[in-house]
């Protein structure tokens, strides 16, 4: 009897502690995680240049390094922002539902405002996926 009361208490401890381990890996692991506006912004503006492009089949459209080095935009803590591509240059402001992962742009004297759904964010990565399925997969300067 007392030893097969210290299999089940061995057993139980055993099971415990799977399920403990994969909480941990749940929890800490993947790789789309979404953290907070700082990490758009920094403590007062970062900026973010575009480092790769899918459609919304998830085919690569290619950037050129050109078209890398101009597509960039800038946030500001503030709520600003600027985006720079194509010989334009457009601002407004921004706003971030970590929640919901949705990012806002709302464009200055226009009428407009992009919303993307932000797959991933980090100190230096920033994927968004806009509503027509395309992704756009950027990196912090």
């Amino acid at each position: 009897m007392e030893a097969t009361t210290k299999t089940m208490y061995r057993s139980g401890w055993q099971a415990m502690m799977a399920v403990f381990a994969i909480f941990v890996m749940v929890s800490c692991g993947g790789n789309n995680k979404v953290g907070s506006e700082n990490f758009l912004s920094g403590p007062d503006n970062k900026t973010w240049r575009a480092s790769k492009q899918l459609s919304a089949t998830g085919d690569t459209e290619p950037l050129k390094q050109e078209e890398q080095e101009a597509q960039t935009v800038q946030f500001y803590a503030d709520g600003r922002f600027a985006m720079g591509g194509d010989g334009a240059n457009e601002k407004g402001t921004w706003s971030f539902d970590q929640a919901a992962k949705r990012l806002s742009l709302h464009f200055a004297g226009q009428d407009v405002t992009e919303n993307f759904e932000v797959e991933k964010l980090t100190e230096n990565e920033l994927r968004l996926k806009a509503n027509d399925g395309s992704t756009m997969e950027l990196e912090a300067e």
